[in-house]
């Protein structure tokens, strides 16, 4: 695996971050490789938002700058992530290409001067961003600094010009064929929408009112597409000089423009950048949430984290300092889910520019500070881990995660604005991440056959492929439980007839709903077993499901809100309405004890944080994370590859690396 190639290179886990000397001088430099040694610096990204540096002008490159920062990092043992700078272009491009800057969908184009200025569907853009790449690989291929190539940063930047219109088109000949189909697709016949030519068709502008959620669900999955494609050309034009591995940095927050599962096929390592958007314990259940996402979409397979800040939490607009030994913890909370490092942006704090007030592993009070303290810290223990370089994650319970289903979600007229994908994802997994379980993420098409226990919470587009899957891994023996509004559409966002949620789906779960009831805006009902339930609620009835509790109010009093099914060897939960976080605890609860799902280390009370990573040849090491704030006793000492030494306590906001027998 690629992932490995990196490692072996290293002689370990990955332990550095973005690196920009460009923005310093020779006596900085000096002291940079000082302090890398120190800190256990053995990757650096370098050149992501370079691109000014390397071709002041068109077709003109300056690379020498370039050359003697990767001969200096490579003199001083520190392997090169190296970046295509493609993410910011420079001034020169935008003055001579003014129809590759972005338009918003009011129409505004946007004007240079900040990052991601720049259209991906615009044929000057492709091209200049081809050329550079291709002129990065041809230099630097094979130069022995060089460990990973990173193509791009961040592919998040959307555009609704010209360009994406025409390329829209093409797009949709190629998925729908003729116009007739798509017209059916996007159910034109309503709204006078019915299209006869391609020209008449444009990208979700803003409009008067909804869009059609045809378009804007195909405007998602083009935009995804036209990206992954713009990341090949970049990739393609590298292996032809290169045989190093290409990543491109994934972003996991909560806007999803890309189709990770798709993304994740064509990078040879999977790499994502985390930023908690809470302090505290819910900063770390974030991690969490994100490394167990991006091991899923790498199939299990290592992978890497590339960016996290070393000393920010953005919260409700303001950028909060982590907590004392946070550093330590978020990165081996990534490294226990399978990242073969812990990486940071940056390096150095900038002392100027729009990000001058991002942390960084040398803030601007220099080596004498807490956080550098910290971060040397992190390296040593990091340094400590080269064992587990290619070791990898089980889990026995999954959630299941479809960018169809998100994109879906996001479209106009839905019966409630409080419905929120993300939210719902991050929900389910926290309510088993709380339990001290490992969780996988899976695609509704994935074979599910290794799971135990498979939570659906937002699946309200759901394929007829994706149904039967379900109904199939229920059948032989699996415990699923599907929340509200799901499996309502079915792929074109065409409504399903006769009763939600699709056929398949109905016959393993035993009931079949009828109609859909939000609440009142901060309602609160309560259910016949005691819970209480805001948000929606749900007529539904049985076919074959028994009724473990009830509605207690309305015109849906003593009608089923949540449901348990024998179907086959396997068991079809459904939940009607939105449990209070207590009530959804203990359902979560009672479907692991069902499905007979162990905590990861049995004994370790809530808020202790237990995963275990697993060798080919049998090896197994449990990483151990206190969120608690008092000393904790291990259920069986052992021997703690950090510290070098037996351990059998836990202490406060400790963390551990412990052999598993």
């Amino acid at each position: 695996m690629d992932i490995r190639r990196l490692t072996d290179r290293l002689g370990g886990l990955a332990f550095g971050g973005d690196y920009n000397p460009e923005q310093w001088d020779a006596e900085v430099w000096k002291e940079d490789d000082t302090l890398m040694r120190r800190a256990r610096v053995n990757l650096a990204t370098v050149g992501v938002f370079s691109w000014a540096l390397m071709e002041p002008e068109e077709g003109r490159y300056g690379f020498a700058w370039l050359d003697a920062h990767l001969d200096r990092l490579h003199a001083a043992g520190v392997a090169v992530d190296l970046a295509t700078p493609t993410a910011s272009p420079p001034p020169w491009f935008t003055l001579a290409h003014p129809d590759a800057l972005p338009v918003r969908p009011d129409g505004a184009r946007l004007t240079h001067g900040s990052r991601d200025t720049y259209c991906l569907t615009a044929p000057a853009y492709r091209r200049a961003a081809r050329r550079i790449a291709a002129a990065l690989a041809e230099r630097y291929g094979d130069h022995p600094a060089l460990a990973l190539w990173h193509v791009h940063n961040e592919y998040v930047t959307l555009c609704l010009c010209d360009h994406t219109a025409a390329a829209f088109r093409v797009w949709l000949r190629a998925r729908h064929g003729s116009l007739d189909a798509l017209n059916e697709a996007w159910g034109t016949a309503f709204w006078s929408q019915n299209y006869t030519s391609w020209e008449q068709i444009l990208p979700p502008r803003a409009s008067q009112w909804h869009h059609n959620p045809g378009q804007t669900l195909d405007f998602s999955r083009f935009w995804s597409d036209e990206t992954l494609a713009a990341y090949r050309e970049q990739r393609d034009a590298i292996r032809a000089h290169s045989d190093r591995p290409v990543t491109t940095n994934l972003m996991l927050p909560g806007y999803q423009n890309l189709d990770l599962w798709a993304f994740a096929r064509e990078v040879d390592v999977v790499s994502v950048n985390h930023y908690p958007t809470a302090p505290g314990v819910d900063a770390a259940a974030q991690a969490a949430f994100d490394a167990d996402r991006a091991r899923s979409v790498a199939g299990g397979a290592p992978w890497l984290l590339m960016e996290q800040g070393t000393n920010t939490v953005y919260a409700g607009g303001r950028v909060l300092a982590k907590e004392p030994g946070d550093i330590l913890r978020h990165s081996l909370a990534h490294i226990a889910r399978g990242s073969e490092g812990a990486l940071f942006f940056q390096w150095r704090q900038s002392r100027a520019g729009a990000e001058q007030w991002h942390s960084a592993m040398v803030p601007h009070a220099g080596p004498d500070s807490r956080t550098f303290r910290e971060v040397t810290a992190a390296g040593e223990a990091v340094a400590r881990l080269g064992e587990l370089a290619g070791s990898t994650v089980r889990a026995e319970v999954a959630v299941l995660h479809d960018s169809d289903a998100w994109w879906a979600m996001r479209v106009d007229g839905l019966p409630s604005s409080e419905l929120d994908y993300l939210a719902a994802l991050r929900r389910a997994h926290r309510a088993l991440w709380d339990t001290g379980r490992t969780v996988d993420f899976a695609h509704p098409e994935h074979d599910l056959s290794r799971y135990r226990l498979v939570l659906a919470p937002a699946l309200f587009l759901l394929t007829d492929a994706g149904a039967e899957n379900l109904r199939r891994y229920v059948a032989a023996g699996g415990t699923l439980l599907v929340q509200h509004f799901s499996g309502v559409v079915d792929e074109r966002l065409h409504s399903r007839l006769g009763g939600y949620p699709a056929a398949p789906l109905r016959e393993a779960l035993g009931i079949r709903v009828e109609e859909y009831r939000p609440l009142r805006q901060d309602e609160q009902i309560t259910l016949s077993d005691g819970s209480t339930a805001t948000s929606w609620s749900e007529s539904l009835r049985t076919e074959g499901a028994e009724a473990l509790a009830a509605y207690t109010h309305g015109m849906l009093a003593g009608s089923p809100a949540l449901t348990r099914h024998d179907f086959g060897s396997g068991h079809g939960w459904y939940l009607s309405t939105h449990l209070d976080e207590s009530g959804y605890a203990a359902l979560v609860g009672r479907l692991l004890t069902e499905a007979r799902v162990a905590p990861e280390l049995p004994g370790l009370p809530t808020g202790v944080e237990a995963v275990t990573r697993h060798a080919p040849d049998g090896r197994g090491w449990h990483l151990l994370l206190n969120h608690r704030a008092e000393a904790v006793p291990l259920p069986r000492p052992g021997h703690d590859l950090l510290t070098d030494g037996p351990l059998s306590e836990l202490a406060p906001g400790g963390c551990a690396v412990l052999r598993a027998h």
